[in-house]
């Protein structure tokens, strides 16, 4: 007699956040929503971190240094995570390990638009290391927050139901 093949093992849905350039609005929004949904919240960064003392939200604080918040996200996380970063770099390391990366504002990162945005990043780099004057991101306004907040529903709600019973 033939048993069932056993069930691969998938880890529970992690909301990882790259925290030390997340703004406060969008930190915020991250604790309500993984509450609402019973998803861990983990926000990695150099600096501590204000953040509620309840069950589902975790603090990692990192030595300081280039990067380790992100090769700590990196490292931990699982294929199908999502992860919260403003950082293009680290939202390429994220999908090559095949979680989903959202920026602060809104936008899904996919193999396509992270690779246009990573070259995109370095062409104003090497404008500015020439010289040339270029604008920083805009402060972050209502309607971007609002913009945030559903590109996050709808993410995690396409990443609940294409993950299987997590009892």
């Amino acid at each position: 007699m033939e048993s069932e093949p056993t069930p691969p093992v998938v880890p529970p849905l992690r909301l990882w956040v790259d925290a030390d350039a997340c703004p406060v609005a969008i930190k915020e929004i991250l604790f309500r929503t993984g509450r609402r949904l019973g998803v861990e919240v983990v926000l990695v960064s150099n600096q501590s971190q204000r953040a509620p003392r309840t069950a589902g939200i975790r603090v990692i604080t990192v030595r300081d240094g280039a990067d380790v918040a992100d090769h700590t996200i990196v490292a931990e996380m699982s294929a199908g995570d999502l992860v919260i970063t403003g950082d293009i770099p680290l939202a390429a390391r994220v999908v090559e390990k095949r979680g989903i990366a959202l920026g602060t504002r809104g936008e899904v990162f996919d193999d396509a638009s992270v690779h246009a945005r990573l070259a995109s990043r370095d062409v104003m780099e090497h404008l500015r290391s020439a010289g040339v004057q270029t604008h920083g991101p805009k402060p972050l306004s209502a309607k971007d927050v609002q913009t945030f907040a559903n590109a996050l529903d709808r993410t995690l709600s396409r990443l609940v139901r294409r993950r299987p019973d997590r009892t």
